[in-house]
């Protein structure tokens, strides 16, 4: 008979054999793409390289900010009060991590083993970690659905048939119906404690106002890396245009498990922004200048100051 341990080492490797399965299609078909567009790509490249460059230092400073931003509402999802400049260096650290394990692993397993280096016990240190994840979610569905008003006709849902919407609702009621009762009694106790942080947090409102403003300074300072690099390479866009095609495409993007959102967060930037009207050398060259300030160089010092973390015992 199979032990609680080796079931849960059996159902960890399968998790992680799904998430690799999944990781490897996403990439080998942004693989396929960049091969497919390639000279698109080179000229965005091209585009880059002649940008202007008090824009591209302006999203400098704004990728920057998101990691104080990132500290704030994790201080806000936590009673307790937490080092600040450890605070800071663990979530350039975790941006760091999250661009090397898929669905946002990395980032939660460095902020985990801080807040339980901090003295949280590991169910209050996850229920953090959901608490922040819970409202950076609910931040940017609140400000598209601020700014889509603002910008009529911009996003365009695909059209779909009546079919596949019954067959699509037909399967969520079946798996609600075959899961909702093991699902909700697993489920139940982490759910009462999630809510138990979270009335505690804001009957301190200066915890709920962390918590609110990071989550909002997060998504808004990464828009502003965006709307900076259009502004960069002469992108015929407004920047609410820029910031509401930001929000739609990092929230669909979310919801595929590559690591850091390489593959699908630009493959989603790219088709909002060609979509949109950008020439597809405009839309390479925006798409590969917010990653340049946003992942590319600050993955090695973010991993750097990981390592140094960890030796130092504060992960």
């Amino acid at each position: 008979m199979t032990s609680p341990a080796g079931l849960a080492a059996s159902l960890g490797r399968r998790r992680a054999c799904w998430h690799a399965g999944v990781c490897l299609a996403v990439l080998s078909g942004a693989l396929y793409l960049a091969r497919r567009h390639w000279p698109a790509l080179e000229s965005g490249a091209g585009r880059l390289a002649v940008a202007d460059q008090g824009w591209l230092l302006t999203g400098a400073a704004a990728a920057v900010g998101t990691w104080a931003a990132s500290a704030l509402a994790q201080q806000g999802a936590v009673v307790r009060r937490l080092p600040g400049v450890r605070l800071v260096a663990a979530q350039f650290a975790a941006s760091a991590a999250n661009h090397l394990l898929p669905a946002g692993l990395g980032a939660g397993a460095v902020n985990l083993r801080f807040l339980m280096r901090c003295g949280l016990p590991a169910a209050r240190a996850a229920g953090a970690l959901a608490v922040k994840a819970t409202t950076g979610a609910a931040v940017r569905l609140a400000l598209i659905a601020l700014l889509a008003p603002a910008c009529p006709g911009l996003l365009r849902l695909p059209r779909v048939s009546p079919a596949a919407v019954a067959v699509a609702l037909g399967v969520a009621v079946l798996a609600a119906v075959l899961l909702a009762t093991p699902l909700w009694s697993r489920c139940r106790p982490a759910l009462a404690a999630v809510l138990t942080d979270i009335r505690a947090l804001h009957a301190c409102p200066a915890r709920a106002a962390a918590l609110w403003c990071g989550s909002l300074a997060f998504a808004a300072l990464h828009a502003l890396v965006l709307i900076a690099v259009t502004r960069a390479v002469g992108l015929p866009l407004a920047p609410l245009q820029v910031a509401l095609l930001y929000l739609a495409a990092s929230s669909a993007a979310a919801l595929l498990p590559t690591p850091g959102g390489l593959g699908s967060l630009d493959a989603a930037l790219a088709l909002a922004l060609t979509a949109a009207g950008t020439p597809g050398a405009a839309a390479a060259s925006a798409v590969l200048g917010y990653r340049l300030l946003t992942v590319w160089l600050p993955l090695l010092p973010g991993l750097l100051v990981l390592g140094l973390l960890v030796r130092r015992k504060s992960l």
